[in-house]
């Protein structure tokens, strides 16, 4: 199961993320702000790319808005910047973003950005690939470790692989990768440059989730059923080795990958713990299948034996099913799309409607998708959009309580960065 929408071919460096061709922001519908449907009814009441396509369960999709809206306010604090996939806040609340071409940068409280940070590996950046997502070791005030992932080249093609290195900062705003160290790598390799996924989350035991994609083509994205293959897959693995933790569910079997922690993935580019630490994620599916997941250990999302939405072409993807015994469905899907993005849990004093609620970055939507679950935590109860009018690559909450939308323009290979707070 999966997601992705309506397309057009896009001339520059890729953007969208869930096929060959790009998303065309016109093609959305506006939802939010002052044409938002009353509280009660659902945000999104765009045609559905694959109409006839039920269900399968009472609230998978199209979920009521809340009866009282959150209201905001908006300012871009840095922009001019190259186009950027990820950034992650410092303890002293400077930012360092990377960006799809390959570099990193701090940035200062300002916005302003430092010069490139020496010693980042060569990156993959054609098409979807680059330098993607940048996760802070949990130790970093002490240790200076930072992780990353990105597109790395091969000599037999490509793939998403995971690296630490220790930050040293000199300068004003600038430094090095010190210790670069690839702990991990996505097998098998392929000559493709879409769906890398990627990103990078430390559980509350401080084990690293690797998300990654299938690589998109047929038939190497079938891979994503198949245990020997890492395309397609939710890996869980230790962060100072990169091998698997002894309790993934497919330790020690002969030939299954152990670091596998979940499968039947399409592309996971939304990854981030709840409340209770447990793992969410949102996937790029086809057109009219972005979906949402809570992975668990051993179990098979159905990509691509099963998913909702339909192909870029408009025909059936496979057999046309939407269900299968041994899979899981979705808690959540979307069609039309979202495009998701960066994820974060919201937890701060800015928007107390919004405590423990997923905040999603929309690139089809162009803003914030904020997903709140019920009281037991296992379905949706209600979804909000916030329009930030940009393509929003990744998001953070700030320790103000404030959101934190990372822009991407397309048409210029630019990003800014959207600091969201309530509306006084």
């Amino acid at each position: 199961m999966a997601g992705g929408t309506a397309l057009a071919q896009n001339s520059g460096a890729s953007t969208g993320d869930s096929s060959p061709l790009d998303h065309v922001e016109g093609e959305v519908p506006a939802t939010g702000g002052d044409d938002a449907p009353a509280g009660g009814q659902p945000v999104e009441d765009g045609e559905a790319n694959a109409p006839d396509q039920q269900p399968a369960f009472e609230g998978q999709t199209r979920a009521a808005q809340p009866e009282n809206p959150v209201e905001v306010s908006t300012e871009v604090i840095a922009e001019g910047l190259p186009q950027l996939w990820s950034m992650e806040f410092l303890p002293d609340n400077r930012m360092l973003v990377a960006t799809k071409a390959g570099d990193m940068h701090i940035l200062s409280q300002d916005g302003e950005p430092g010069p490139a940070i020496e010693g980042v590996p060569e990156v993959m950046s054609e098409g979807q690939g680059g330098l993607l997502d940048i996760a802070l070791a949990p130790d970093f005030e002490q240790s200076n470790t930072i992780y990353f992932s990105f597109s790395e080249p091969r000599e037999d093609g490509n793939g998403t692989s995971v690296a630490k290195a220790t930050l040293t900062e000199s300068g004003e705003n600038g430094g090095a990768l010190d210790n670069v160290e690839v702990i991990f790598q996505q097998m098998p390799s392929y000559d493709g440059d879409k769906h890398f996924g990627s990103r990078l989350v430390f559980s509350p035991e401080g084990h690293l989730f690797v998300t990654v994609g299938e690589r998109s083509d047929t038939p190497i994205r079938d891979e994503a059923q198949d245990l020997t293959s890492g395309l397609g897959k939710v890996f869980r693995i230790d962060p100072a080795t990169g091998e698997a933790i002894e309790d993934n569910p497919f330790y020690g079997h002969a030939k299954i990958q152990p670091e596998i922690f979940s499968y039947g993935h399409r592309n996971l580019q939304s990854a981030a713990l709840d409340a209770e630490g447990r793992l969410w994620t949102v996937e790029h599916g086809p057109a009219g299948g972005d979906e949402l997941n809570r992975p668990e250990s051993g179990i098979n999302y159905g990509w691509p034996a099963i998913t909702y939405g339909v192909a870029y072409s408009g025909e059936e993807i496979g057999p046309g099913r939407t269900a299968q015994e041994g899979m899981a469905q979705p808690v959540y899907y979307w069609d039309p799309v979202i495009g998701p993005s960066g994820m974060a849990l919201y937890q701060g004093d800015q928007f107390p409607d919004w405590q423990d609620a997923m905040i999603i970055g929309g690139l089809v939507t162009e803003g914030l998708v904020v997903v709140r679950l019920d009281d037991a935590g296992e379905r949706v109860a209600t979804e909000e959009r916030i329009p930030l009018g940009e393509r929003i690559r990744d998001v953070k909450v700030g320790s103000d309580g404030a959101i934190y939308a990372v822009s991407e323009i397309p048409d210029s290979d630019a990003s800014t960065i959207i600091k969201v707070t309530a509306a006084e």
